[in-house]
């Protein structure tokens, strides 16, 4: 007599179901790192570019100061840092002129009239008006090799055209960081005041460089040294 023996229980098919669970879960996880990689990424470059934004206004900030050193006649905030001297003190009216040599502008009321920032160009002045930037037919004279060097201090170039580097006149120390050093325009006005008296005004325009090229700020005030 045969005795027949119990056969092996038969194991369930395998269909995959726990292996699609753990590819969708590493999914989801690799999603989220990538995500927030990629917001840490976002944050930091927004954390840069506010900071050389504040870098860059800070600039402009110090070259209005300067610029207002040099209309008054300061005494210079260091003598052996400064690279040019004016002919007077104070600069005067006549040392005004339409190519704003030495960073002193006289552009004319007739031009200020007429300016027309949507068809002002490059390389013209019909339409512009000094500060507005090179491409619309600003003075600024980007090119800084025709100017007084600052790092290091040089004493070549006291005859230029454009905005004025900071401390070219005064001494200021330069500003450390920076893709260029801050620069400034001063224009000339003529104002009546109540009483039917001239009193000079002038605007001054300081441009501020961050650590990159393409951070700029410009600042305005309005400076009479009568008041």
């Amino acid at each position: 007599m045969h005795r027949r023996l119990p056969s092996a229980p038969q194991r369930p098919p395998q269909r995959g179901v726990a292996l699609i669970v753990v590819l969708l879960f590493l999914i989801a996880v690799t999603g989220i790192a990538l995500v927030a990689a990629r917001r840490a990424l976002v944050d930091e470059g927004v954390g840069r570019n506010q900071l050389d934004m504040q870098t860059a206004r800070e600039a402009a900030e110090s070259a209005l100061r300067d610029a207002e050193r040099d209309l008054y006649g300061a005494a210079p905030v260091n003598a052996a840092a400064i690279s040019c001297t004016r002919p007077q003190a104070v600069p005067s009216p006549a040392d005004f002129d339409s190519s704003c040599t030495n960073g002193l502008c006289n552009t004319g009321d007739v031009t200020y009239a007429s300016s027309n920032w949507s068809i002002a160009v490059a390389n013209s002045t019909t339409n512009s008006e000094a500060w507005w930037p090179t491409s619309k037919g600003g003075l600024w004279n980007d090119n800084v090799d025709s100017k007084p060097g600052r790092t290091p201090v040089t004493t070549s170039n006291c005859s230029f055209t454009g905005a004025v580097p900071l401390g070219t006149y005064t001494g200021a120390p330069a500003v450390r960081g920076v893709f260029r050093q801050p620069e400034y325009l001063v224009e000339y006005f003529e104002r009546k005041s109540s009483g039917g008296q001239e009193v000079d005004a002038y605007r001054i325009t300081a441009r501020g460089f961050g650590y990159s090229r393409r951070t700029q700020v410009v600042l305005q005030t309005v400076y009479s040294p009568e008041q």
